[in-house]
């Protein structure tokens, strides 16, 4: 690898660190990517689902296609990290490290262009709106791959807890369908000291959270995999008033379609059960809004060989992660694989979507050296 490459890299990781945006929000930061293909001089077209780039490489004599995604985007999370790129952006930070992601792409279209062992087409897709999932669909709409014909497509998100470099390939679905759901209950606000005057919202809500988490244990058979979480509530704004409403968000993850289905057949019934419980009513929505993550099989065992050949450990130990990713969408009904790369051990405070989370700059040489290996062995095999 080269060692210039590998310190512009860096140095353009800790700039996306620095400077990070919320999903539908990458202005500066797609601005940032295409000055950077601007300046290798790679064609490339921007505004694409919002604030997506796409680069194109081509070297004439094979009519093979290839696409790398990275996502840009960053978590609405205040960072507590002492850095001297921590981010200059109140309450957001790279949490996730899709500013590695994006670095490392920017470093793989250089990479390429000094590869001269490769020919065909090679699309560089930096998706926006990763965290909300919205991007891909997004893309998908504004025309993605009726503008840019792919025929496999890969990715890679950088992982704690593996060893730093290291390329984790699945066997099995990698991340799970996801989607959030929320829930709003309307009581009778009064005086918190007169509580038979009133209809409480609160006492609804602290009811309905534990019913709630107890659907999966009660309802799923123990070989399936589901994950119901409460994430954020909010009731009340003073001290002696029973509140008019409270209201409940919240995520469900699972992996099979007639399980997740059973699920929110059972939420609602729980949901409309405590509220009548309580004498208060319930308006509620449960999202089904992402898809579950699998490798083709072919691009899987193609991931392996490509980290292989680029002199990398790999791990096909993986288990599946109930965190989602958006990719997915891009990879329905096409050929493709979604790979972790190990980010290093996990610290006290140092996992995904943490506010002292960071990518690890010694995995940029990996990544790159992966993502040239598979888009070259991808036109050839």
């Amino acid at each position: 690898m080269d060692t210039a490459l590998l310190a512009d890299v860096g140095r353009w990781r800790r700039h996306l660190h620095a400077h990070p945006e919320l999903s539908g929000e990458e202005r500066q930061t797609a601005a940032f990517v295409a000055a950077r293909l601007t300046e290798l001089g790679i064609a490339h077209e921007t505004g694409i689902g919002g604030h997506g780039v796409v680069a194109r490489l081509h070297r004439p004599s094979s009519n093979r296609s290839v696409g790398l995604r990275a996502d840009m985007d960053a978590l609405p999370i205040t960072e507590e990290n002492e850095t001297a790129h921590r981010s200059t952006a109140a309450g957001v930070m790279h949490a996730c490290g899709h500013d590695g992601h994006t670095a490392a792409l920017l470093g793989t279209a250089a990479a390429l262009l000094q590869d001269k062992d490769w020919t065909g087409t090679i699309h560089l897709i930096f998706q926006p709106a990763e965290e909300n999932g919205q991007g891909a669909k997004a893309m998908l709409k504004d025309g993605l791959f009726e503008r840019y014909p792919t025929e496999r497509l890969f990715a890679f998100h950088n992982w704690p807890g593996f060893p730093p470099g290291t390329v984790a390939v699945h066997t099995r679905p990698s991340m799970a369908a996801g989607g959030d759901w929320t829930v709003l209950l309307r009581g009778v606000a009064g005086h918190a000291a007169m509580p038979q005057l009133t209809r409480d919202p609160i006492t609804a809500m602290a009811h309905l959270i534990v019913a709630l988490n107890s659907i999966v244990p009660r309802n799923v058979d123990p070989l399936d995999t589901v994950a119901l979480t409460t994430a954020m509530v909010e009731a009340g704004t003073v001290s002696n008033q029973t509140p008019a409403t409270a209201r409940l968000v919240g995520t469900l993850r699972t992996f099979d379609a007639e399980v997740r289905r059973a699920i929110i057949a059972r939420m609602e019934e729980v949901i409309e059960g405590t509220a009548a419980t309580f004498g208060v009513t319930a308006e509620y929505q449960i999202n089904s809004t992402g898809r579950v993550m699998e490798d083709t099989a072919e691009e899987a065992a193609l991931s392996v060989a490509a980290a292989e050949a680029a002199g990398l450990e790999v791990t096909r130990d993986v288990r599946p992660a109930m965190g989602g990713d958006d990719f997915a969408f891009l990879m329905e009904g096409r050929a493709g694989a979604y790979v972790y790369i190990g980010n290093g051990p996990i610290g006290p405070d140092g996992d995904l979507h943490n506010a002292r989370y960071e990518f690890n700059d010694a995995i940029l040489g990996p990544a790159i050296s992966w993502l040239t290996s598979v888009a070259r062995m991808a036109l050839t095999d």
